[in-house]
């Protein structure tokens, strides 16, 4: 054992916390990449989580946060240090009554989704199958057809990344933009929503759920693991159109590949690597901006040392 792994086990074992050492962090991203973590930390609570961004602020300890890993790719090499995931911690889930719900942000967005059909609450339709975590939603305000996360978001706690200030700030006061947030820059991390949703008709929110759900598994690769939509849709146009236009379905480096079904997703089709998914990433971008002039901006989040 390391000697963070000896001082992190020996000051939180006995905290509300779950953490693993030399964790393979493949297992813990939708795209089955990445190399082991220090430290992978599930706290239970945002008192243990501010504990442990303490401690990692007063020893300089290089610090990762993952929601659910849906929207990145981690080094081959894999991270140093404290990586804090979500998933799985903070996870409480309740209904406040006037439409409002309160989601820690390690809940799934397929459990948000359930419990507001659950409540005849409509609104969060767009989001059901969106394989992410509520706090990685709303950090870069995820979004399908036609909805977003700032639709309906109501208010955001957050964390600074020192853990000794939390704040519960407005949606109305919170600068959303397409695949845009404050949290993206500003080291802030989230703990739990609020969502401000309206009373519908159960039967017809489950009906809209499964008819998006349809069109996802028709439309997109959903049977490799991925990231979603590798780029941002630009200015002018849809990223996986002017992917497709430029020829580059099926193109592939190593085991990473265009997917020949959405041009939109790079997919793991078998022992991809770090290396292999950014050289392909940066083919297409060149590729791209030869072609049509338009510079794609990754969607994904590159976590490395």
């Amino acid at each position: 054992m390391t000697d963070l792994q000896k001082s992190f086990s020996a000051n939180f074992s006995a905290k509300e916390c779950t953490f693993y050492t030399d964790e393979p962090l493949m297992n813990h991203c939708a795209f089955r990449i990445g190399g082991a973590s220090e430290i992978l930390a599930v706290p239970k609570t945002e008192k243990v989580l501010s504990e442990i961004l303490k401690y990692a602020k007063e020893r300089s300890i290089p610090l990762h946060i993952l929601g659910n890993g849906s929207n990145v790719l981690i080094a081959d090499e894999g991270l140093s240090g404290i990586t804090v995931k979500l998933m799985g911690g903070l996870c409480d889930l309740l209904y406040l009554g006037d439409g409002i719900i309160v989601s820690g942000a390690g809940v799934s967005l397929t459990r948000l989704c359930n419990f507001a059909k659950e409540h005849s609450l409509t609104g969060l339709e767009f989001a059901y199958g969106i394989p992410g975590s509520v706090g990685g939603a709303v950090y870069m305000n995820a979004g399908a057809y036609d909805g977003e996360i700032k639709d309906v978001l109501y208010s955001v706690r957050s964390m600074n990344k020192e853990g000794s200030d939390i704040t519960e700030t407005p949606a109305k006061d919170i600068e959303i933009s397409y695949r845009n947030t404050p949290f993206m820059k500003n080291d802030r991390i989230i703990t739990s929503a609020f969502f401000k949703l309206k009373e519908g008709n159960a039967e017809e929110i489950t009906a809209k759920m499964e008819e998006l759900m349809g069109k996802r598994k028709n439309s997109q690769p959903l049977e490799f693991p991925s990231a979603g939509s590798t780029f941002k849709r630009p200015a002018t146009g849809y990223a996986a159109a002017l992917i497709d236009l430029s020829g580059l379905k099926g193109t592939a480096v190593g085991g990473a590949e265009v997917s020949t079904k959405h041009a939109g997703f790079v997919i793991n089709k078998g022992g991809a690597t770090f290396k292999d998914v950014t050289a392909l990433m940066e083919i297409i971008k060149t590729t791209v901006y030869e072609k049509h002039g338009i510079e794609l901006q990754p969607e994904v989040e590159i976590l490395k040392d």
